[in-house]
């Protein structure tokens, strides 16, 4: 039988029933009152991220993060040298890569980088005719003396910007060069400024440059691994630079042809760029970048004895580079993409995918023996943008060394919720939050 009480005020009899009622509306407002000071309609607090692993599939690319395994006996004569992979940014050999070293004409590479910003910036064409400086010319003359490399220009005379490019990519006309850094900047000295402006941007971060050419004069040095970053990012950035770079030869006006001091054009199909560089106190540089199927690398030799040399030694580089190693593809999801929870959004869940193809490169023999980690933000809380960043994907080889990690991002975008979606969701993230 059970007990019940009178109200002091005479309003009838209370039981268990009824309090449990009262306790549960207290309850309520208990949590009605949290919810509103944690944010109903802010962000869910902090979360630590989730981390699953799983065994990566073979199977291409990302961020790059981390080098494969094994250099092998190579030791190349030179002072120092990188060879890296294209698609995955990978160092697969590394030899002296941070040592100062002056560029010589691998200023040109970021001579050229810059004109083609200015070409997609539409703040040159391609077909602009430009004027020829008194600087540029007396470099032109001190060529025909015997002096650096030129494309033998004239004073006054106005040269298409694309005659310069190929003037630089294939004969490195210094006169060229100054032609160029003129149209882009005004001056030497602003384009100068743009270079080094520009180097820090992209992660060149022992570099610096005095002058557009590579030529003596002022402080300037570089790195092979600088010098490896800045070639990736001009194949990413620009391709099409090596519709110049490729070029065996170089014609202008009635000049004999003259050939492209890149002479691992004529020797390896494969190749297709970038760069030579040479002065008495740096040595014989090259920067080379060859394609084999789907896999392309960059080598960096800087501060070889001899022509001959840089080129030797750079096609030992290439042909370890494809001949040991391989891209492999990684699993991630179903497909590719996997679907997440969304907390306060228009739908409650959103798909994430890798930025870019979740490939890595190694070494032939470890081709299978790779694997996974991603770590998640949680949780998500809407709204989210198509692209925005939710995770990452850290590819490791068998014995736990991260090979490259993988932005997870958002593939479409969830717009917030209505009022009871957020209401119902604060309510679910404030019990998530203390019973976690």
């Amino acid at each position: 039988m059970g007990f019940a009480w009178r109200s002091r005020k005479g309003r009838g009899w209370t039981g268990p029933a009824a309090r449990w009622r009262a306790a549960g509306r207290r309850a309520l407002a208990l949590v009605a009152a949290a919810v509103w000071i944690l944010g109903l309609w802010g962000g869910a607090g902090p979360a630590g991220p989730r981390v699953q692993a799983q065994e990566g599939a073979p199977g291409g690319a990302g961020q790059g993060a981390g080098g494969a395994a094994g250099q092998g006996n190579l030791n190349i004569q030179a002072r120092s040298a990188v060879l890296v992979d294209a698609t995955t940014g990978q160092e697969l050999y590394a030899q002296n890569a941070d040592e100062l070293i002056p560029p010589a004409s691998l200023a040109k590479i970021m001579t050229l980088d810059l004109v083609f910003h200015a070409l997609e910036e539409g703040r040159l064409a391609l077909d602009q005719q430009v004027p020829v400086s008194e600087a540029a010319w007396r470099l032109s003359v001190q060529a025909g003396l015997g002096g650096p490399s030129a494309m033998f220009l004239e004073v006054g005379e106005r040269v298409r910007i694309e005659d310069l490019i190929r003037g630089v990519a294939v004969a490195s006309g210094n006169d060229a060069s100054t032609v160029l850094a003129e149209a882009v900047a005004g001056s030497e000295e602003a384009f100068v400024r743009l270079m080094n402006q520009h180097a820090a941007e992209i992660g060149m971060k022992n570099s610096v440059f005095s002058n557009s050419h590579g030529l003596p004069g002022g402080q300037q040095h570089v790195t092979a691994r600088d010098m490896a970053r800045l070639a990736l990012h001009v194949l990413e950035a620009h391709p099409d630079i090596l519709r110049y770079t490729s070029l065996k030869y170089f014609e202008w006006k009635d000049f004999a042809p003259q050939p492209n001091y890149n002479r691992l054009i004529f020797r390896d199909p494969r190749v297709d760029g970038l760069k030579t560089g040479h002065l008495s106190e740096a040595g014989y540089h090259l920067v080379a970048t060859a394609r084999d199927g789907d896999r392309r690398l960059v080598s960096v030799v800087l501060g070889a004895a001899s022509d001959a040399l840089r080129v030797g030694e750079s096609q030992r580089l290439l042909d370890y580079g494809f001949q040991q190693f391989t891209n492999t593809r990684v699993a991630f999801g179903e497909n590719g993409r996997q679907g997440v929870s969304v907390y306060k959004g228009a739908r409650s869940q959103v798909t994430v995918e890798p930025a870019t193809a979740p490939v890595v490169t190694v070494p032939k023999t470890d081709a299978g023996e790779v694997r996974t980690r991603v770590e998640m933000q949680e949780p998500l809380v809407a709204p989210l943008e198509k692209g925005q960043r939710v995770g990452t994907l850290t590819i490791e080889d068998a014995q736990g060394r991260v090979l490259r990690t993988v932005p997870l991002v958002t593939a479409q975008a969830v717009p917030r919720g209505g009022f009871f979606r957020v209401l119902w969701d604060s309510v679910r993230l404030l019990f998530r939050n203390l019973f976690a």
